[in-house]
């Protein structure tokens, strides 16, 4: 018993062992937060809804802008005019409401409808730009002769809605011609849609508004890049568009001055630089944050149209250049989101319409503020959706309600839409948590994932 048990005194030590130790585990590089911000953007930009958000949100967000805007620069004009301070704002919500109710319609309006709506509109505009120079019934408004009154003290200036029947009607024209495949022929890209585009250039011409025929120039051009015109057909078409419009300007000593007046810093002799210069100053004396809402110099009688093609510059001098900057980062969502609906669609038509309207919104955006900006010359025409001016936004807003409409369209945005749950209504079998509502949303998931909703 003892030789079998080993003793251990208090002074033995257990032997030692010796610790392996692992290798050191690599540490992961740490990502770059610039990346990591690309990476999280372009993951929210790819969402199927995104496009769908980024149309209301940024329309909705301009339109308001916009209001406010008109209030703060219109109130002198309309004391001047011996009326209350708030009138032309009130016209303009009043035209706002209104557009807010067809934007809804267009938005929820099938394809199939938009398509059956292009004809009419066309034809409605055509004998209203063709009514304004029937004396008696069409009026001028600073020079131009393109304006209808309506009764009291509305007017209506129909060329603002000959480029929402040329965007529609030229959209359903080439979806039409493309699934029969006649696009490849050059007479089938050009007829009829040059011929009708070039008739409504020549009904606003007559009424010397060579702004909005400039834009519908762009239009026209936009359905042509869209549809895929062969370089040379294209450049000859703008070659020709040039030689009108270098025409037009060199024999009206009006249209001369205003582009005599592109980066002028001085009103010159007889003040014929005036507009433009003012609009520079109210730009350069509103600084990083404005001078405050309200509070704009210029509109007390030194700028003309404050309120309407010089909107932008008693913004850049309330709200300073962080409003102007914050008003051009909706244009350019809102243009980039219109392209994205046009490049992800398969529907032809939704593809040619989708461009044409982001083409309209982005090339008037683009002339009026350069014109502000001293860069192009004053064209006359508005901010679009955040002028004063019902008749140009009416047609707008049902345009951006044809944007949102498509964007709903597409595959991805249906399946997420989808796989939405009624807020109201009748509560599914088994209970908001039972299995009814699981069983249902695993349905739609199914349906959902070949689309690519996540």
């Amino acid at each position: 018993m003892a030789g079998s048990r080993t003793t251990r005194t208090r002074t033995s030590r257990p032997p030692l062992q010796r610790v392996t130790r692992r290798p050191p585990v690599p540490r992961a590089p740490r990502e770059n937060p610039v990346r990591r911000l690309r990476t999280r953007v372009q993951r929210a930009w790819d969402r199927p809804l995104t496009a769908y958000y980024v149309i209301f949100g940024g329309s909705s967000l301009i339109i308001v802008l916009g209001l406010v805007m008109v209030y703060s620069a219109s109130q002198i004009k309309a004391l001047q005019l011996s009326l209350p301070g708030s009138y032309f704002f009130q016209k303009q919500f009043l035209a706002a409401v209104i557009g807010a109710a067809l934007l809804f319609a267009a938005s929820r309006m099938p394809v199939r409808l938009h398509r059956a709506l292009a004809y009419p509109i066309l034809a409605v505009s055509v004998v209203l730009m063709a009514l304004v120079q029937v004396p008696g019934i069409g009026m001028a408004v600073n020079g131009n002769q393109n304006w209808i009154s309506i009764g009291g003290p509305f007017q209506l200036q129909p060329s603002e809605f000959g480029k929402l029947a040329l965007v529609l009607w030229g959209a359903d024209l080439l979806a039409r011609k493309q699934d029969r495949r006649l696009l490849t022929q050059w007479k089938h890209m050009l007829v009829p849609l040059v011929p009708v585009a070039f008739m409504l250039l020549g009904l606003i011409m007559l009424g010397g508004d060579m702004g909005t025929a400039v834009i519908l120039t762009a239009v026209l051009f936009g359905l042509l890049w869209l549809a895929g015109a062969p370089t040379r057909l294209f450049a000859g078409v703008l070659a020709l568009a040039v030689a009108i419009g270098t025409l037009l300007i060199w024999t009206n000593p009006n249209r001369m001055d205003r582009l005599a007046c592109l980066g002028a810093t001085d009103p010159g002799p007889n003040d014929a630089c005036w507009q433009a210069v003012h609009g520079i100053y109210a730009l350069a004396s509103g600084g990083l944050l404005g001078s405050g809402l309200g509070a704009s110099v210029e509109k007390w009688g030194q700028l003309p149209e404050a309120h309407t093609d010089f909107i932008f510059a008693v913004t850049g001098e309330e709200l300073g250049l962080a409003g102007t900057l914050s008003v051009l980062a909706l244009f350019a969502a809102l243009g980039y989101a219109g392209i994205r609906v046009a490049g992800r669609t398969e529907d032809p038509f939704v593809r040619y319409a989708a461009g044409g309207v982001t083409t309209w919104i982005t090339a008037q955006a683009v002339i009026n503020i350069g014109a502000v900006l001293g860069l192009l010359p004053i064209a006359g025409v508005p901010l679009p959706l955040f002028s004063y001016g019902g008749s140009a936004l009416l047609p707008t807003m049902f345009a951006i309600g044809l944007l949102i409409a498509f964007a709903r369209e597409e595959p991805a945005a249906r399946a997420a839409l989808a796989m939405r749950q009624p807020r109201f209504g009748k509560k599914r079998a088994g209970g908001p948590q039972g299995p009814g509502r699981r069983n249902t949303m695993r349905r739609r998931a199914k349906t959902a994932r070949p689309s690519g909703e996540r």
